[in-house]
């Protein structure tokens, strides 16, 4: 796993497969979250980047593998799942495999997002759907909360 500078994995999280997993600067991952960086197969496309100034909120799960309910087989499938810069994920949310989150987007708490998420779009639901877009201006910002030891 990579972390870049100023972020913070909080108390219980969970990380599977770490060595598939790319975090950005300046970003929170919450307390019980549930990272997932499995990528088994050589050919697997499975793996998660998570940009810089992003606020994943406690219990929230990113997952990159699950399994295809189409296979008589039920096969694992695994999918990259990114997450843009300046994106806050609120608690709870579910985030399966395949799924890139672009650039100031926000998903609601509890949602489950099935689908791609346009940048600036705030989501919820579930299924995720677009419930409002955050207006065009410059992500300056830094995301965070109370940390525990500072």
């Amino acid at each position: 796993m990579r972390i870049g500078k100023g972020s913070t994995i909080h108390m219980m999280a969970r990380i599977y497969d770490p060595y598939h997993i790319v975090i950005g600067n300046d970003t929170i991952i919450g307390e019980r979250a549930s990272l997932d960086g499995r990528r088994q197969r050589v050919d697997s496309q499975g793996g998660l980047v998570i940009g810089d100034h992003v606020d994943i909120a406690s219990e929230v799960m990113i997952w990159t593998s699950e399994h295809d309910l189409k296979s008589p087989r039920f096969l694992p499938i695994e999918e990259k799942v990114v997450i843009e810069d300046y994106v806050f994920i609120g608690p709870r949310a579910i985030i399966l495999p395949g799924i890139t989150i672009g650039r100031g987007a926000v998903v609601a708490a509890g949602a489950v997002v099935t689908k791609d998420v346009a940048p600036l779009t705030i989501v919820g639901g579930v299924p995720a759907k677009p419930i409002a877009k955050r207006p065009e201006s410059q992500l300056d910002y830094t995301l965070g909360r109370a940390r525990w030891f500072q």
